[in-house]
């Protein structure tokens, strides 16, 4: 147990396994107990019960139920969370780019979500990977390796106690004019947050599932702005977002400029047709997910054939089964699109077992980079 004054009269006290794993609150029946009725009350402690609706002490720390979103910034170490910038630790609110950033201006560089699961960072060097892929065809040359971009997020974790996080790597092509040349840009910005993982979707999602609506959105064109790369441009999906909140569903399924399916609005998209998993192609526009790509590869191990081909509309609303897969959602069932029930509008057995399948492995070692350990730099890319 830890406990540490937080403001003239709060003392927080709190179990750091709790905190990293969200299971308790502060001072809760879990992990307080009270003094004997026969003592005087102590005037400096504050006892919360089950439900606590909201706390707000200086702008900063923000608990509700156990079963609700809950933020642990001051709660952990009294202090807020550190922002990496440019090689740089920033407390967060004091983490700041420049307003020219043409990150900001035009949405000029890529991104990678990543997430942490109890100390490890699931599929990191992918992650890395595919970052790197995107610099590359956007133009953008950093002054660090892939190693040293590792390094700095796993050095981001453990300067923030987090074991389990979701993490937000952006690089953008950095300050430069008010003018699209890009060569106004000399440096680009090297950004990495991480904060205590809030699941796109929780455990209700997997066990029930969700639905969504067809976009009339179309994605671009694979020789236009590909959403190949992870962009800082997201309007299209913000946009179609809008469609699912104003249709009363949860997700956006987007179509490429043909008609066939895409992917969701932020998440790849699978079905199942008589015990085959089937899955859209680079054809349709869609992000090489990193998710995506190890369910593909569950789905083998676990004795199922994996088609990559055009899925059209009517494919798709007529599956046995339905699925999404990202980062944030992990593995989640779709059960019904654009008002039609996907087979018996529940989860069926395929996407039951790749969920049981992923759940598994994302606690595995073995799928990611402990971050405990700092990442080897070939010696030819030493400074």
């Amino acid at each position: 147990m830890n406990s540490r004054p937080y403001g003239p009269h709060v003392r927080v006290s709190a179990c750091k396994a709790d905190v990293l794993s969200g299971e308790s609150m502060l001072l809760t029946r879990l992990n307080y107990r009270p003094r004997p009725k026969t003592r005087k009350p102590c005037p400096g402690r504050l006892r919360f019960r089950w439900r606590l609706p909201f706390l707000d002490h200086q702008g900063s720390l923000h608990f509700y139920t156990r079963n609700t979103h809950f933020s642990f910034w001051t709660f952990m170490a009294g202090k807020e969370p550190f922002v990496y910038i440019d090689g740089e630790y920033h407390p967060k609110g004091e983490a700041k780019i420049s307003v020219y950033d043409h990150g900001l201006l035009y949405g000029d560089g890529v991104f990678e979500g990543i997430r942490a699961y109890n100390g490890t960072v699931f599929r990191l060097r992918e992650h890395v990977e595919r970052l790197f892929e995107g610099l590359r065809v956007i133009r953008v040359n950093i002054p660090l390796t892939k190693e040293q971009v590792m390094n700095a997020i796993v050095e981001t974790l453990r300067r923030n106690n987090l074991a389990d996080a979701y993490i937000r790597l952006v690089i953008t092509r950095g300050r430069g004019n008010l003018g699209l040349d890009p060569r106004s840009c000399p440096k680009p910005s090297i950004i990495i947050m991480t904060e205590p993982v809030l699941p796109a979707h929780g455990k209700e999602a997997r066990e029930k599932g969700v639905t969504a609506v067809i976009s009339s959105l179309r994605r671009d064109m694979v020789d236009g702005t590909s959403h190949e790369v992870k962009s800082l441009n997201y309007i299209q999906s913000v946009l179609s977002k809008f469609q699912a909140i104003d249709s009363g569903t949860d997700e956006v399924v987007m179509l490429d400029h043909r008609g066939m399916v895409s992917e969701f609005h932020g998440s790849n998209l699978f079905i199942v047709k008589q015990g085959i998993i089937h899955t859209p192609t680079s054809a349709a526009g869609i992000l090489h997910g990193v998710t995506r790509a190890r369910v593909m590869k569950l789905a083998e191990e676990l004795g199922y054939e994996v088609r990559e081909r055009d899925i059209t509309p009517y494919e798709l609303m007529t599956a046995d089964e339905a699925f999404l897969t990202g980062t944030m959602a992990e593995v989640v069932p779709v059960v019904k699109i654009h008002g039609v029930a996907i087979a018996e509008g529940k989860p069926g057995p395929v996407t039951r077992e790749i969920i049981r399948g992923f759940q598994r492995i994302i606690q595995d070692p073995k799928e990611g980079v402990p971050i405990r350990e700092t990442i080897a730099i070939p010696a030819k890319t030493r400074n």
